[in-house]
């Protein structure tokens, strides 16, 4: 390994749970090189700053991103830490994530106030989620429930539903659990009941793919597990060509040697949900990625794919 870094600046948005990230990768790194100094660079995202419409009308994920790999390029930042969720399956030259770090629990989390789970909440009852995937998955569900948008970060969406805009919210167990707020959940939903988006729960580090330096030095962070995993989950959403603005889910598993990977595609309003499953060896995450998105398009995910998503230029 080439000489420890002396120095790191870590990017990352300044929202408490994106920093909660930083700091544990802050702290991770810290552990392993005493001696390097590594700080954060906070900063507010266009995602961050557009609160009134859904990602899917406004840009989609990515704009959690942008501005953190400009302070990559400008070297004002040697890494970026994101949601894995966040980062877009599309990543090209100049970027690299070459860590994907181990994935807490990968769950949605029911919260509410006065409802124990969505069975019990009566009909007409209003359900917050910032995710059409979420939304397509509880309207096939429970047609009887009034799902409605749900943006702002993890305190202003609960603090939204505290003061009974909303009878329930469908957040990340991850990001609720991070911070220290595992108390707020009323009730994990299974994968059956909602399955989770592509890269859901884990960690993920971008570097400049010029960096080889920095991506041997970051590579004692990396889950081998939570990494076969997530190439799955991400390959499937790449080969759908999916965004927020469509209702997509990509989950894989695996046990020993075998990786098993479950997805799905939607109808906004959950009148249609087709789903695929396929396993094989880990070491193959990315074929069968690529198999399950097929199966999916096989089964006419490709005719909702045309309808929702923008034509490309």
């Amino acid at each position: 390994m080439s000489k420890y870094p002396s120095k790191l600046v870590i990017a990352t948005r300044a929202s408490r749970l994106a920093l909660w990230q930083a700091e544990h990768v802050q702290a991770r790194l810290q552990a392993l090189y005493p001696e390097c100094e590594v700080s954060l660079l906070k900063m507010t995202t266009r995602g961050d700053q557009i609160l009134d419409r859904t990602l899917s009308k406004v840009g989609g994920k990515g704009l959690f991103v942008k501005e953190l790999e400009t302070a990559l390029l400008d070297g004002r930042a040697d890494i970026a830490v994101h949601s894995l969720k966040d980062v877009p399956v599309d990543l090209t030259t100049p970027f690299s994530l070459p860590v994907i770090m181990e994935r807490d629990d990968p769950r949605d989390a029911f919260v509410s106030s006065g409802y124990a789970s969505l069975e019990e909440l009566p009909e007409g009852a209003v359900v917050g989620t910032s995710s059409l995937r979420r939304e397509s998955q509880i309207r096939a569900r429970f047609p009887k429930l009034k799902v409605k948008p749900l943006r702002g970060n993890l305190d202003t969406r609960l603090g939204k539903l505290d003061r009974g805009e909303y009878d329930a919210i469908v957040l990340a167990a991850a990001g609720l659990r991070r911070l220290g707020l595992q108390n707020r959940i009323r009730g994990l939903l299974e994968p059956e009941i909602s399955l989770p988006s592509a890269g859901q729960g884990a960690l993920g580090i971008e570097i400049l793919e010029s960096r080889s330096d920095l991506a041997e030095w970051l590579q004692p962070l990396s889950c081998p597990e939570t990494t076969a995993c997530a190439i799955a989950e991400r390959a499937v959403s790449r080969v759908l060509g999916g965004s927020c603005q469509v209702p997509l889910a990509a989950f894989a598993q695996v046990s020993g040697s075998q990786l098993t990977v479950q997805a799905l595609v939607a109808e906004p309003d959950g009148t249609k949900i087709i789903r695929s499953h396929r396993s094989g060896e880990a070491s193959d995450a990315l074929h069968l990625g690529e198999a399950a998105a097929r199966e999916l398009l096989a089964q006419g995910a490709d005719a909702i794919l045309a309808r929702l998503l923008p034509p490309t230029a």
